[in-house]
């Protein structure tokens, strides 16, 4: 399928969950994850109206960002090693997962401009996933103030495959509850006013819980 027909879908998919939670599906930022697809398949997104895309990969973002430069605002949405900081730190625009001050420390000292990051937290406890502990957000976040690089702009998550909505939905829910609680502290290096969570399977219920950012890959763009 053209990415265009399978955006349009996604677009009404989000309207029908805004309007669901009684929310403006302007608030709702696509990303489109394209690390199981050519750079090819990256331009059409592009074409089709997309803006904002997701990579996984240092090694991914590199070899897209070479092609692409600065014409998407660019995610990096997977693990990153501290290692690898310096590779791509002058490329993206958003990290979504800050979980450790060893990285928030390598992408302070890397950084030459403040960057937009968004804290990973495990709601959902599974011992596969990165990320900080649901209790542990707040002194965490009070640690990043020493880094003058770092903007927590939000938090992010990722959900468990299941299918069972319910406690998907719990696990959004508890992540809103984080955000809200951070957002009201007004902390200048913290606005955290973003919720970057919900992939292909589950985006819909996670704009009901409020999320901001969805991370769509298959839904979108395929597999390739």
């Amino acid at each position: 399928m053209k990415v265009a027909d399978n955006l349009q879908t996604i677009k009404d998919t989000i309207a029908k969950a805004c309007v669901q939670s009684n929310r403006n599906p302007e608030e709702i930022r696509i990303i489109a994850v394209t690390k199981y697809v050519s750079i090819e398949r990256a331009k059409e997104a592009l074409d089709s109206g997309v803006v904002d895309l997701g990579e996984n990969r240092e090694e991914g973002l590199t070899a897209k960002w070479d092609a692409l430069q600065d014409k998407p605002t660019w995610h990096f949405i997977g693990s990153l090693q501290t290692r690898k900081v310096k590779n791509i730190i002058d490329k993206v625009d958003y990290i979504h997962s800050l979980d450790r001050l060893s990285l928030a420390k390598e992408i302070d000292k890397r950084a030459n401009r403040r960057i937009k990051c968004l804290v990973q937290v495990n709601v959902s406890g599974e011992e596969t996933k990165h990320g900080v502990a649901p209790e542990e957000v707040r002194p965490f976040i009070d640690e990043i103030k020493q880094y003058p690089n770092i903007e927590v702009v939000g938090l992010m998550t990722m959900a468990p495959y299941t299918d069972d909505q319910a406690f998907l939905r719990e696990c959004f829910k508890k992540l809103k509850s984080i955000q809200l609680n951070i957002k009201q502290l007004k902390l200048e290096y913290a606005p955290c006013t973003e919720l970057s969570m919900g992939m292909s399977n589950d985006y819909r219920v996670a704009i009901e819980e409020g999320a901001t950012m969805v991370r769509i890959g298959t839904a979108l763009v395929g597999e390739e």
